[in-house]
C-alpha cells in the first residue's frame, strides 16, 4: 500500500525548476509514476492559466505550498522553462498522467480509483470505459456534483462518505482550476484511506468521450490551447487571449531579473510570492 510523506521530505529528493516563482517538479511520467506509489501525495498540474491565477489568489497559493506534487501541464511552461535556462524535461498533463496512471497499476489490486467531477452521467462513462479497457474494476465509483456544491458543506459530507464507502485509496477530481485543487486541500485530511488525490481536470470529459483531446501533434509543438479555444470559444478566449498573455512578459522579466542577481531557492511550492517584484 502507497504511503504519504510530508511535503518538505519529498522536496529534498526531487529536483524543482522555478517558473514564475512557482517550484515545478522536474520529473519523468515514470518517475513520478514511482513516487506515487511508493509515497502517495497530492498532485497539481500547473499550466499558464494556473500560475496566472496564483498571482492573484492567496488561498490558491497556499494549496500550491501544501501539496506534494506540481507538474508542468503545459508545452508552453515548458518551453518557457528552456528559455530560463532550467529546462523541464516533460510535460505531464492531467490528462496523460491519469491514463499513465491506471495504466501503470492494472493488475495492483491496492489501486482503487474514485472519480470526482464532470456533468451527471459523464463519469460513469468514463467509468465504464476504463473498466473494461482494463478488465478489472479499477474504478471502483464516481460522483458528478451538482453546481456549487464546494459551498454546501452538506453535500460536501455526503461526498465524503460516499468515497469512504467506495473503498477507494485514490481520488480523481476533475472540477477545473482552482476549484479542485481547493477542494482537495480542504478535505484531504478527512479521507485518510485516499493515499493519491490527483487534479485532473477535464480528463473525466475525454476519458468518456464527451469531449475530445487534441491532436497529438497540436499538443507536442504547445498548440493544445488554441484547439481548446477553437471547440469552447465563448468560455475560454478570454482566458487564453486576455488573462494569460501576461505571462511573456513575465517570463522575460524572470531571466531578465536571474541574469542580473541569480536567486537560488529549494523552498517548496511557491516561492516568494509576498515580496516578488511582479505580483
Amino acid at each position: 500500500m502507497v504511503i504519504r510523506e510530508t511535503t518538505e521530505t519529498l522536496m529534498y529528493t526531487m529536483k524543482t525548476v522555478n517558473v514564475l516563482d512557482v517550484a515545478i517538479n522536474n520529473l519523468s511520467t515514470r518517475e513520478l509514476l514511482e513516487s506515487l506509489n511508493k509515497r502517495g501525495g497530492v498532485v497539481v498540474t500547473p499550466n499558464v492559466d494556473h500560475l496566472m491565477k496564483l498571482r492573484k489568489d492567496p488561498e490558491l497559493r497556499k494549496v500550491y505550498q501544501q501539496c506534494d506534487y506540481r507538474v508542468c501541464d503545459s508545452k508552453i511552461v515548458q518551453f518557457a522553462s528552456y528559455f530560463l535556462g532550467t529546462p523541464i524535461q516533460e510535460k505531464i498533463s492531467g490528462s496523460d498522467l491519469f491514463p499513465a496512471f491506471y495504466e501503470y497499476n492494472k493488475n495492483n489490486e491496492e489501486i482503487r480509483i474514485f472519480l470526482l467531477g464532470a456533468q451527471e452521467g459523464v463519469a460513469q462513462i468514463a467509468q465504464e470505459n476504463i473498466n473494461r479497457k482494463l478488465g478489472r474494476k479499477i474504478i471502483v465509483d464516481c460522483y458528478s456534483p451538482p453546481l456549487g456544491f464546494e459551498k454546501d458543506e452538506a453535500e460536501c459530507q455526503k461526498i465524503l462518505d460516499k468515497i469512504k464507502a467506495s473503498g477507494a485509496t485514490v481520488l480523481g477530481v476533475g472540477l477545473g482550476a482552482p476549484k479542485q485543487e481547493k477542494w482537495i486541500n480542504s478535505y484531504k485530511k478527512q479521507l485518510p484511506n485516499i493515499k493519491i488525490f490527483l487534479a485532473i481536470g477535464a480528463t473525466i470529459d475525454f476519458e468518456a468521450g464527451y469531449k475530445p483531446r487534441s491532436p497529438k501533434w497540436m499538443s507536442e509543438v504547445g498548440l493544445e490551447w488554441l484547439y481548446r479555444l477553437l471547440s469552447e470559444p465563448q468560455r475560454l478566449w478570454k482566458r487564453y487571449l486576455i488573462e494569460s498573455m501576461p505571462f511573456f512578459g513575465l517570463v522575460l522579466q524572470q531571466r531578465i531579473r536571474t541574469m542580473l542577481r541569480p536567486n537560488f531557492s529549494d523552498e517548496p511550492g511557491v516561492i516568494n510570492p509576498q515580496n516578488d517584484p511582479l505580483s
